[in-house]
């Protein structure tokens, strides 16, 4: 069962919405979208339990959600959408939200330094 939202610990978290430039957008499939949103709640509970102390280790596992995000491309293909400009802007900002609310300072770029889109 996948793991909610609102059972995070951290209440910016908790409250925030993931991927909203994504689900305004027609051209980005909701079931997909909920698929990135997935991986973001996903990242946020692993931040949670792992309790990163240094941002090497914050990288290690953004850069583990960033991978299924690249899994994640090829599905938006097959559906006649892409993983382009606005959408990667949209996964970077929530990616860089999600570090800032945890207490990092880290660099937007190498969140996300293993993307293929």
């Amino acid at each position: 069962m996948a793991k909610k939202q609102d059972n995070l610990e951290n209440e910016a978290v908790r409250k925030y919405t993931f991927l909203q430039d994504m689900y305004q957008d027609e051209y980005f499939p909701n079931k997909l979208v909920d698929k990135g949103k997935t991986i973001l709640v996903g990242l946020c509970f692993e931040i949670e339990r792992q309790q990163p102390q240094s941002l090497d280790d914050l990288y290690e596992l953004t850069h583990a959600a960033t991978d299924k995000f690249n899994e994640l491309q090829e599905a938006f293909d097959e559906a006649d959408s892409e993983i382009e400009t606005g959408a990667r802007e949209c996964i970077a900002e929530d990616f860089e939200f999600v570090a800032k609310a945890y207490g990092f300072e880290a660099d937007v770029e190498e969140l996300i330094a293993t993307r293929e889109w």
